[in-house]
């Protein structure tokens, strides 16, 4: 999939533990033939579930429900441009394998994260 500026391209779900981690692949694996790649013990995604996916179980970042991601080209800008808005943030810029990204909050309290490479 093309990643596209300001677009939602990745669905973040919660695991809440590494072992629930295998139990989800081998679900989906069972159900619809998906396959995964490993990033560690507590994360997990797949790109042939239609929009990428992903399962994640590290404490420290697990959203508390589904998650949207938004790609952008200039993570910084985004930064400010959700601030300036009146978004609230909720995790601030991190590195993960692959880019960085960060989270917030909008004013109806829905959370969404950001990412870019």
């Amino acid at each position: 999939m093309k990643k596209v500026n300001n677009h939602i391209d990745f669905i973040e779900f919660p695991a809440h533990s590494t072992k629930n981690i295998a139990s989800v692949k081998e679900f989906f694996t069972d159900v619809f033939d998906w396959s995964f790649q490993d990033w560690g013990d507590d994360y997990v995604d797949t790109k042939d579930s239609g929009l990428s996916s992903g399962f994640n179980a590290d404490p420290t970042h697990r959203p508390h429900a589904p998650l949207a991601v938004i790609y952008v080209t200039d993570i910084e800008e985004s930064l400010k441009k959700v601030t300036d808005a009146g978004g609230i943030i909720t995790k601030d810029i991190f590195s993960f394998p692959g880019g960085k990204r960060f989270h917030f909050k909008d004013p109806a309290g829905n959370e969404l994260a950001v990412w870019s490479e």
